[in-house]
């Protein structure tokens, strides 16, 4: 695990951005970190720890999560499934609709290499659960097992953890 004083300041470079994309909602931006090499090895090598050995792809939900998942695979050794929105793939083998905090939305995947791959499924934050819950049942769907699920930023009191059950990671809470 990343010694305490590099995810303290992994953990500042994130901004939080109030009334974004809708009144009520704060967004929690990633980009500063994304842009600090240091702090990006720093979460990724924190993403993965407690799933070592355990899986052999790493599967992101775009956006944000989709570049975590990129880097995380690299760090691991091991393959990248890519979870894209509705729309950006030529030929989705499973779709998922779900619904989000302030809207609703669909995503798809491709199979190749997916049954029987044992798989951590990350993303960027954990809210309300409905994201990465999308996600898992996609997975499944197509033949995938999901060992864990793992996110950058836990928003506590949403119960999103609750949702999904199993073994959940964050790296940090708010």
């Amino acid at each position: 695990m990343p010694d305490a004083s590099a995810l303290t300041r992994a953990e500042s470079l994130i901004t939080s951005i109030s009334d974004y994309p809708k009144p009520g909602i704060v967004f929690r931006d990633i980009t500063p970190l994304l842009t600090d090499a240091a702090a990006l090895r720093t979460v990724v090598e924190a993403l993965v720890e407690p799933f070592a050995g355990r899986f052999d792809a790493v599967a992101g939900v775009e956006a944000r999560g989709f570049l975590l998942a990129g880097a995380a695979a690299i760090v691991a050794n091991v393959g990248l499934m890519p979870i894209r929105k509705a729309g950006k793939l030529p030929r989705p083998a499973a779709s998922v609709e779900y619904d989000l905090e302030y809207g609703s939305a669909t995503i798809e995947m491709h199979d190749d290499n997916a049954a029987g791959a044992r798989v951590l499924l990350l993303d960027d934050v954990l809210a309300t659960g409905g994201t990465l819950a999308a996600g898992r049942e996609l997975l499944e769907a197509v033949g995938s097992e999901v060992v864990g699920i793992a996110t950058l930023l836990e928003i506590d009191g949403l119960g999103g953890r609750e949702a999904l059950g199993g073994d959940v990671h964050a790296v940090f809470h708010v």
